[in-house]
């Protein structure tokens, strides 16, 4: 016979498409019934009415059930939560009063905060962020990226993304496209409207994502800017002063001179640069042989330059030639590091973020919950 017991404990595989989190442990099961018959119903309350992921959840719960002994069907009701309970929700979430600080800011956060910046457009930036976050996800890590490219946002049809973020009152929760969770100005308007903003209008935007997007505890954030060194990046530098740099270039001299600039902003806002990665470092040829388009070492020596102008060792993560299917990959949604298992280009990218992943974490500056005895 089916318990209640043992309904839970399977419903506690289902996890909500936005949050990532099991719908027991959100509140979101409001009941269960297994009178013995065979036929088990589950209520579910959703965050907001129309939820646009309701079939996704309901599926999930009736996949999750349908593996148990003795079910035979699985009725799935839906409702949804009054105000008490989206408040409840939100102290879980965000803790006891629900604080709307930046969580990446806090003393306990061992979240690596990357900044992927570029001195230019047209150099791949975004299409780099896009494949390093994805890969970092299919590894198993808890990743989010924040379209901060505020003029020229791309990351939400780079990742595949159509649906708009769910807003539970004041908190906004972002889709989650490849194990990412993503949130975009691009989400927010219509069609393939331009935003016309200042300075001060970029800056709120920037920090309503990030205080008023629920990410969850994430390994790593990524935040893809505009290129240069303009509002944006100030605006970074602010509100996230442990953000470390990503600095793309390709192996062109005109634009390794440019991005040198967006580097050395570090040593004016205090900021680490964690890296250099080429971008369309070589085309392979048919025969195995590389056409060099925008010529070589434009990345090694933007480094090099770098660890000059700051003082410290910058190295040269990664070079990523030119593939066709690299930019199929962008245009279809789909990340090539997550399909293209022969190609140069993905495996470059893989290490990249391999490498991202597995470096050295500090504890300085880190609180530790530890008491003396």
């Amino acid at each position: 016979m089916i318990t209640e017991a043992a309904v839970l404990t399977a419903l506690g595989s289902v996890l909500d498409p936005e949050l990532r989190r099991p719908i027991t442990d959100l509140g979101m099961v409001e009941g269960v019934e297994a009178p013995g018959d065979g036929t088990v119903t589950v209520r579910v309350l959703l965050t907001i009415a129309g939820c646009p992921l309701s079939t996704t959840i309901t599926s999930d719960v009736e996949a999750a059930l349908a593996g148990l002994s003795g079910v035979e069907r699985v009725r799935v009701e839906l409702g949804v939560m009054n105000q008490d309970q989206r408040d409840e929700l939100k102290a879980r979430l965000r803790g006891p009063g629900g604080a709307r600080g930046i969580p990446f800011n806090e003393e306990g956060s061992l979240t690596r905060v990357y900044a992927v910046a570029s001195g230019k457009g047209g150099v791949g930036k975004s299409t780099v962020t896009v494949n390093l976050a994805a890969a970092m996800a299919a590894q198993g890590l808890r990743v989010g990226i924040i379209d901060a490219d505020v003029y020229g946002f791309s990351v939400p049809a780079l990742m595949g993304i159509t649906q708009q973020p769910t807003k539970v009152d004041e908190m906004i929760l972002p889709p989650v496209a490849h194990g990412v969770k993503v949130i975009s100005i691009g989400m927010f308007v219509s069609g393939n409207q331009p935003v016309a903003w200042r300075g001060p209008m970029l800056h709120r935007a920037l920090e309503q994502f990030l205080t008023d997007v629920y990410f969850g505890d994430l390994d790593a954030l990524f935040l893809d800017l505009p290129p240069g060194t303009g509002d944006i990046a100030i605006s970074v530098a602010q509100l996230l002063p442990r953000s470390e740099l990503l600095v793309v270039t390709t192996p062109q001299s005109a634009a390794a001179d440019v991005a040198e600039r967006a580097g050395a902003m570090a040593a004016q806002t205090g900021q680490k640069v964690a890296g250099v990665i080429e971008n369309m470092s070589w085309l392979e040829l048919p025969g195995g042989g590389r056409l060099e388009l925008f010529g070589a070492g434009g990345g090694a020596t933007l480094a090099s330059r770098l660890t000059d102008t700051l003082g410290t060792d910058i190295g040269l993560l990664g070079s990523v030639p030119v593939e066709v299917a690299l930019r199929e990959g962008g245009d279809a949604g789909l990340p090539i590091v997550l399909t293209g298992e022969d190609s140069p280009a993905a495996a470059e990218l893989r290490k990249v973020a391999d490498g991202l992943a597995h470096r050295p974490r500090g504890l300085s500056g880190t609180k530790l919950t530890l008491s003396p005895r």
